[in-house]
């Protein structure tokens, strides 16, 4: 708990965490706030921290979902035919080329010699209608013990998938992923999961399949329409069922959906494949859910990166876990935030009175670092209405 009050708070260091528990009215809110009776300094943190493997972490994710999931949240989030959206996407949040870990990857380069580092892949339920994502518990890409070569995205998808079947298997997700997903061996995976896909396909990653796109064009195969929107907005699709996804796998028959959007003089391209069977009906369905996949790059990783919960900041490596609990201690204290963005009256109405997400973060550090503070809907109520007047004075208590 004290691990996750640094992420929670968005404190810069655990140094500055550590000075500043020192206060009599910290330890108050820590104990009220956070249920902590004792606080290990920083030293001390790091120490506990770095021999837990982040695994362990899951079930607090895993109690968080189901409080929401009971609450309605995951109905909420239902996007088509009774299923949910789920983006995958990987992120770095270490590198070095001085401090290292045996669980630390490495990158060699000729003239800066090794570098390490550590990556996260991350997963969040997303909904083209709903700003607010909920992250699920991300994996960490890091090297086993006595691993001789990197661990990757691609192993690291396996283990997320599993565990996503196993625990969210009930809202029958659609994986979202990037052209890096759209690969033979990937799209393989999920189909032996049970899970549908829309993945992003660049054409010049995929010559064969849009080769085979093209000749069904010219034979009149590929349908084709556009649609214009009462502020002239121009959507136009292409799509095609049951190509196969390359000549490597001639087998892996997927769905193919183009499109385009005109603005103006401004044309946007994308292009997805997908388990979904594309038809007039269904060809917007899957364009809105192919294009929301860049909320686990703006409203995730870039949020937790530039918005007051620095998740690139190096809070201490250690020699085991410490790098990988800190990356997966910020993502649960992002839940948390999010889960109260969503379902939390007090924290909008705070988070309304505050332009910015950072200076909401700076008025809730400010109260709880000077004020005795009672309850969440105390501190809450306080940052939205204001606060009395209080006259400093010299803290005689034990």
């Amino acid at each position: 708990m004290s691990g996750l009050a640094v992420f929670a708070l968005k404190c810069p260091s655990l140094l500055h965490f550590d000075e500043q528990q020192r206060e009599a009215t910290i330890r108050h809110n820590l104990g009220t706030l956070y249920g902590i009776a004792t606080v290990p300094c920083d030293t001390q943190l790091r120490s506990i921290l770095d021999a837990v493997n982040p695994r362990a972490l899951e079930p607090a994710f895993l109690a968080l979902h189901h409080a929401a999931r009971h609450a309605g949240l995951f109905q909420h989030y239902t996007y088509w035919d009774g299923r949910v959206l789920i983006a995958l996407d990987g992120t770095g949040h270490f590198s070095s080329h001085a401090i290292a870990c045996p669980h630390c990857c490495i990158k060699h380069h000729r003239h800066a010699g090794p570098e390490y580092y550590h990556q996260l892949l991350g997963a969040v339920v997303v909904h083209p209608d709903h700003p607010v994502v909920i992250p699920l518990a991300p994996e960490p890409i890091t090297n086993g013990d006595g691993a001789t070569k990197n661990d990757c995205e691609r192993h690291a998808a396996q283990r997320l998938l599993t565990r996503l079947r196993d625990h969210y298997g009930h809202l029958r997700p659609i994986i979202i992923e990037d052209g890096l997903a759209s690969n033979g061996p990937h799209i393989k995976l999920l189909n032996s999961m049970g899970f549908s896909y829309i993945l992003g396909a660049k054409p010049g990653d995929h010559e064969a399949l849009f080769r085979r796109v093209d000749e069904h064009m010219r034979r009149g195969e590929v349908a084709e329409f556009e649609v214009r929107d009462a502020a002239q907005v121009i959507r136009g699709y292409r799509f095609i069922n049951q190509l196969p996804l390359n000549d490597s796998h001639p087998d892996l028959l997927v769905n193919v959906l183009e499109f385009w959007e005109v603005t103006g003089d401004q044309v946007r391209n994308f292009c997805w494949v997908t388990d979904i069977l594309l038809t007039p009906d269904t060809v917007a369905v899957v364009m809105r859910g192919g294009r929301v996949r860049w909320n686990i790059e703006n409203a995730t990783f870039n949020t937790l990166k530039n918005q007051g919960y620095h998740l690139e900041h190096n809070y201490g490596h250690g020699q085991q876990y410490l790098a990988s609990v800190f990356g997966c201690l910020t993502f649960l204290a992002f839940l948390v935030d999010q889960l109260q963005a969503w379902g939390c009256d007090l924290f909008q109405q705070a988070r309304q009175a505050r332009r910015t997400l950072t200076s909401l973060w700076d008025q809730l550090r400010a109260l709880f670092t000077g004020y005795f503070i009672a309850s969440w809907a105390v501190l809450w109520g306080a940052i939205t209405h204001g606060h009395a007047a209080a006259h400093l004075a010299i803290n005689n208590t034990s």
